[in-house]
């Protein structure tokens, strides 16, 4: 196995007539998106692109996004995959950084991205549903160019807390091993699966686990253009959906969208929720309302995304994001990168088949962030004696009130327990005796007549003195990110 391309071209040849995407009740088979592909790929080679070089996709949940992901790899071209709501400052960024040659993209971002490229030089190729409108020539490359295992396949870019995103390089190898543990190992996924595609493509979870697991597995994958609540409760009723992949705030929001109360959830069979954790009381409620199991896992872009999950076939955990998958080492360290104890929290560092290559163009950021074989993730968990991971926190959201250390995941995972309580993200502010105060931004229930002072009341009962919030503002809806993932750095307390 070189080229990650080979997956399609292996799949079309097997089932060509299994559609590989659903949309809108319409199939496009496996024969049909290598095809359109294998032109993609003719055509980028006409137009110069050669082995290793960049292209961005800058496209929703539409069928044109897998047609141009393969076609590229079919050329043996980078994919560059971008976030279509990016500005043109942050699109040029991207295009200069990555080096990106040519980018589809969806005529509604065409203005965006012409600007972002008037430095970079990158050809602006606008792209509808299917495919490329205006971008022919070449014969079609129907089998894919040869590449090696540690060639770069995808550069993806990471959402920078502090400073410039980095892209993370994953290569052919590292993106093959990680869909086929996902397809096989966590979702046991056959070609008579159906997967709701509502996680966005360009996104590693939604690529990787979604598209190229799909894939492999030769199952559907049945796309929503972007993610809502109404449209994803109709996809999974009309294209009898059995596998569902989300993060947790999806799972909440079709739990508690009027719509669900008559959904026909009887073909869900595993739902595979990461990204950010899983309250226990939407997955204990999402599980008791649609019969489904919700198995919780945890990985980032550098690893491909996935490192650890629940097996289906081991106990399942709730709460933990399972144990290291096949191929993959964690373990919890401290500053020094010793290992800690059981039950103690240090920071995850994880080794194994999954960890990209490095960051692109970065060496020193590369060395930084794994110095000695192991990735530091900067999320902090504990592991038990079974090998069961728990997400604590990210090192950089800890708040250290008076000396004392508060998870904002464990106050948040209260607050969720209070029946008004729809989204909730608990962040530090100022404090100048104790260094940094708990604070905590809510999102009601609609109709909700609770006031801040009740869920002060309601934590205080519940939880440490130094842990429950001093100060609750309530809020529409909270910050979230291409996936639908609360974005705490984005909460910040109102002036008083």
């Amino acid at each position: 196995m070189t080229n990650l391309a080979t997956n399609l071209t292996t799949t079309a040849a097997a089932q060509p007539d299994k559609d590989a995407l659903r949309v809108n009740g319409q199939g496009v088979t496996y024969a049909q998106l290598h095809g359109m592909a294998a032109k993609v790929a003719g055509a980028l080679r006409e137009n110069g692109i050669q082995p290793g070089d960049r292209v961005a996709v800058i496209l929703p949940n539409v069928p044109s996004f897998p047609v141009v992901y393969w076609g590229i790899l079919l050329a043996g071209g980078i994919v560059v995959p971008m976030n279509p709501l990016l500005k043109s400052g942050e699109i040029e960024y991207f295009f200069t950084d990555s080096g990106a040659k040519i980018a589809f993209v969806w005529p509604d971002f065409v203005g965006e991205a012409t600007k972002g490229a008037s430095t970079s030089g990158t050809r602006i190729v606008q792209t509808g549903p299917m495919g490329p409108d205006d971008f022919e020539g070449g014969d079609p490359i129907a089998e894919a160019t040869p590449r090696e295992d540690d060639d770069t396949a995808i550069i993806l870019y990471t959402s920078g807390t502090t400073g410039r995103p980095k892209g993370a390089e994953l290569t052919h190898r590292n993106i093959h091993l990680n869909a086929t543990r996902s397809a096989e190992v966590i979702q046991t996924m056959t070609s008579d699966d159906v997967v709701m595609g509502c996680l966005p493509l360009f996104h590693v979870f939604g690529l990787v686990v979604g598209l190229n697991a799909a894939t492999i597995a030769g199952a559907s994958l049945a796309l929503i253009p972007r993610f809502d609540p109404q449209a994803a409760i109709e996809v999974i009723e009309k294209e009898r959906v059995t596998i569902m992949q989300g993060v947790p705030t999806m799972y909440a929001a079709i739990l508690n969208h009027p719509a669900s109360d008559g959904m026909d959830a009887s073909s869900l069979r595993t739902c595979a929720s990461g990204g950010s954790a899983m309250p226990l009381e939407v997955m204990r409620s999402f599980e008791q309302k649609f019969g489904c199991v919700i198995l919780e896992g945890y990985g980032l872009s550098e690893t491909s995304p996935v490192a650890s999950f629940n097996m289906p076939d081991r106990e399942r955990k709730p709460g933990t994001i399972g144990v290291a998958i096949p191929g993959c080492e964690m373990r919890c360290v401290d500053l020094d990168g010793n290992e800690v104890a059981v039950g103690e929290v240090g920071e995850i560092a994880i080794r194994g088949d999954n960890v990209m290559k490095g960051y692109w163009n970065k060496p020193e950021a590369t060395a930084e962030a794994i110095p000695d074989g192991w990735f530091r993730t900067g999320d902090l968990a504990t592991m038990d004696d079974e090998g069961y991971f728990t997400i604590v926190d990210r090192k950089k959201d800890m708040i250290l009130r008076g000396g004392m250390n508060v998870y904002p995941r464990e106050v948040e995972e209260l607050l969720y327990t209070h029946p008004d309580v729809l989204e909730a993200a608990v962040v530090g502010m100022p404090d100048e005796l104790l260094g940094e105060q708990v604070g905590a931004a809510v999102a009601l229930r609609e109709g909700s007549t609770t006031t801040p002072e009740d869920i002060i009341a309601f934590a205080k009962e519940r939880i440490a003195a130094y842990k429950y919030p001093r100060r609750v503002w309530l809020v529409e809806s909270l910050p979230k990110g291409p996936t639908g993932k609360i974005l705490r750095r984005e909460v910040h307390a109102p002036a008083e």
